[in-house]
């Protein structure tokens, strides 16, 4: 082996033992998370407080998200709704690809956004001023207070904020249609109705709520792990927004595949 190459393999080889070792760090935490939810143990003010702190809060930039998305879909439908004069397929056209695909995804991706990387933050500052072995010290249970009230809160909010977004995608899409293309509302919802199935919603709900399990075990992960201070506080934020980014797009391939 060349001098030249050597340092590329050693630089291959130690980003597949990083991703290794965080892929490896955030299923250990899966697996404690899960021992405490049988029985449940978790703190309910806790939970209530980050319901509405991650649901109800997220609610407007959720569904600016989402009116957008349905236009988007609406514009790119455009062009073949004009070509072939089958307006009464606008309304599948938009509705498939944003039940199943892009709002689901689009809508994870604003969540980890704002949610995920505020969860890092607060984690990891919390672990660099040791508030985390605080409560050990006070035989209260982190895992059990702070981090499983989290995860389940991301877990329900994302699922409950993508039928928000999903209706008001749809909503979006619909005048759309009629103010660029002339199809009327009545038009686009009758085919809506007509194509889509129950299986098609189900199946963007499904991923939304993998979507939250990945956005909140990374977010979770990369702040109770932070070190280096301050500044690794903000490596953390970066390193979990990249990462939830990444387990989605990776999560959604695969879940596609499998819920055909």
């Amino acid at each position: 082996m060349s001098d030249e190459r050597e340092p590329l393999v050693r630089r291959l080889g130690r980003g597949a033992l990083d991703v290794a070792g965080q892929v490896g760090g955030v299923t250990l935490l899966a697996l404690r998370l899960a021992r405490r939810l049988v029985p449940p143990r978790l703190d309910g003010p806790e939970l209530l407080r980050n319901l509405h702190k991650m649901g109800v809060r997220s609610l407007p930039i959720v569904g600016v998200t989402a009116l957008f998305v349905g236009a988007i879909m609406v514009v790119q439908a455009g062009v073949l709704i004009r070509r072939f004069g089958a307006e009464g397929l606008l309304g599948w056209g938009a509705g498939f690809a944003t039940l199943r695909e892009v709002g689901p995804i689009l809508i994870a991706l604003m969540f980890s956004g704002r949610v995920g990387a505020n969860n890092t933050a607060e984690l990891g500052t919390m672990t660099v001023t040791e508030q985390i072995d605080a409560l050990s010290t006070l035989a209260i249970d982190p895992l059990s207070y702070l981090i499983l009230p989290r995860v389940i809160s991301m877990v329900v909010m994302l699922f409950v904020l993508t039928i928000f977004g999903d209706v008001l995608s749809l909503v979006g899409a619909a005048y759309t249609g009629r103010a660029l293309l002339g199809v009327s509302v009545a038009t686009f919802w009758n085919g809506l109705l007509e194509a889509i199935r129950v299986w098609d919603l189900a199946t963007g709900l499904i991923k939304s709520a993998l979507f939250g399990l990945i956005i909140a075990l990374s977010s979770c992960h990369y702040g109770l792990t932070v070190t280096g201070g301050a500044p690794g506080v903000g490596r953390a934020v970066n390193a979990s927004v990249v990462a939830s980014a990444t387990g989605v797009f990776v999560t959604d391939y695969f879940s596609t595949y499998v819920l055909q």
